[in-house]
């Protein structure tokens, strides 16, 4: 059997008996090459000659010296397998080992690791186990290690849980035993490509009108929040919304993990920090909101809110900041309200939940709900106007939603969007700002055209 078919069967998918059975170096037939040639390569360089060199200039040292030691020492290879070991080799010296193949390939959006035998990616919205996996956990523990390190922190049994960044952007979770019961656990977000609203209407995300009437929302300075599950695509929208605002405006972003790639030329973008080995030097999303309003910002847009922090950006938005965007994970438009007002009372300012609805209804415009649908499409399902005024209940007036029709044979999702009559008050804050409202919506003669509802 050649080198690549040994390699494919075995990190074929092993159902849970064989993969108690055969954990460990000899579960993999190739292992003790790979490791042998690791150990022989590591003799044969110049480390602090290698230090010096960029990481393709690295990768491409490693394979030149590598390819010399196998065709002194042996064995002889085909040349399609000599290539795989040496791909798997330098993979493991230099880099994560049997992940760099998941994290070179584009479609993939989120790789999850259970313990070294399980495998899983997401593609197009949908998650797959794929057909490999590690040789055992200490292994993967050292993949860990090697990621975790790269930002500065630790793992181990005083520290099992880690959330970071990585430098090229992907955000990694970490939690090992004895929290987690199924051995070393690892999740990888990859960093999301940047889609243009051109690019989201082609996929069937939104429609044309909708990004009218969005367009002119946020050139109007209304507040948006950006609601949906996780995987929704919160993020992706809200980076191509702000997309929408003008050039000559400065805009300040904050983010627990820095996602956002905004095009404009004054832009801030400040992260948060986690604390060091010793428990100092945390800076919250909370910090950097407070922060921001001292910076002269024309914009604050924040990746996530998730805590005390939102009643800071309530305020920015009512109190001069308008235009300002955010997102938030609820799984619709009057979650969103109720949430928002929850996490608000999370600040160490104590605030009747009746003031807080106050706040809420005078700082929050519009909300954007997003969802993910069973075939792993992302729509917007709603966008409400909120209509309610002081410490009125919640008050939703929904101007635009997604229909879904029954999924048919083919496994898709189809529907369609409809569009409603909009608010006169906000029809009128178009006008003020030089925008037209789209015809596709129209505006309502009175309120009892309204497509309005209580959020309770």
């Amino acid at each position: 059997m050649s080198l690549r078919s040994r390699i494919t069967a075995a990190t074929a998918h092993q159902g849970p008996e064989g993969a108690a059975g055969e954990r460990g170096a000899s579960a993999d037939p190739t292992s003790h090459l790979v490791a042998t040639y690791r150990t022989k390569l590591l003799e044969e360089i110049d480390l602090a000659e290698m230090s010096a060199l960029t990481p393709a200039e690295r990768r491409a040292r490693l394979e030149r010296v590598l390819g010399h030691l196998i065709s002194r020492e042996g064995p002889v290879l085909a040349t399609g397998d000599r290539t795989l070991l040496i791909r798997r080799v330098v993979d493991e010296a230099l880099g994560l080992g049997v992940l760099e193949p998941l994290l070179e390939d584009g479609s993939i959006t989120e790789i999850m690791v259970n313990g070294p035998d399980q495998i899983f990616v997401e593609r197009g919205g949908r998650v797959e186990q794929v057909p490999v996996r590690f040789a055992s956990d200490e292994q993967l523990m050292q993949t860990i290690e090697r990621i975790v390190s790269a930002v500065n922190r630790r793992v181990d049994e005083s520290n099992p849980m880690v959330d970071a960044r990585l430098p090229s952007g992907e955000r990694v979770n970490v939690i090992i035993p004895p929290l987690s019961l199924t051995g070393a656990t690892l999740t990888i977000r990859r960093f999301p490509r940047a889609y243009t609203l051109g690019e989201l209407i082609e996929l069937g995300t939104l429609d044309a009108h909708m990004l009218a009437l969005l367009s002119g929302f946020i050139r109007a300075r209304l507040n948006v929040i950006v609601s949906g599950g996780t995987g929704s695509g919160k993020t992706t929208l809200l980076n191509a919304l702000s997309a929408l605002i003008p050039e000559r405006e400065r805009i300040i972003t904050v983010e627990d993990a820095a996602e956002l790639q905004l095009q404009q030329g004054h832009v801030i973008r400040l992260e948060t920090r986690p604390p060091n080995v010793e428990g100092r030097g945390q800076v919250t999303v909370r910090d950097l909101v407070r922060n921001s309003l001292r910076m002269r910002p024309d914009r604050i847009i924040v990746g996530e809110v998730r805590g005390g922090e939102t009643l800071d950006m309530l305020q920015a938005m009512s109190t001069g900041h308008d235009g300002s965007l955010a997102t938030v994970h609820a799984n619709s438009a009057e979650d969103a309200l109720m949430r928002l007002q929850t996490l608000a009372s999370m600040s160490e300012v104590e605030v009747p939940f009746a003031a807080l609805q106050d706040q809420i209804n005078s700082a929050v415009d519009v909300i954007v709900q997003l969802a993910r649908l069973a075939d792993g499409t992302r729509k917007v399902v709603e966008i409400a106007l909120l209509a309610s005024h002081g410490r009125e209940t919640f008050q939703l007036a929904t101007v635009s939603r997604f229909t879904a029709r029954p999924m048919g044979p083919d496994g898709r999702v189809d529907g369609g969007f409809a569009h409603l009559p909009l608010p006169r008050r906000v029809a009128e804050r178009l006008h003020l700002a030089g925008e037209q409202v789209p015809a596709a919506f129209g505006v309502a003669r009175s309120d009892d055209q309204l497509a309005t509802r209580e959020a309770v």
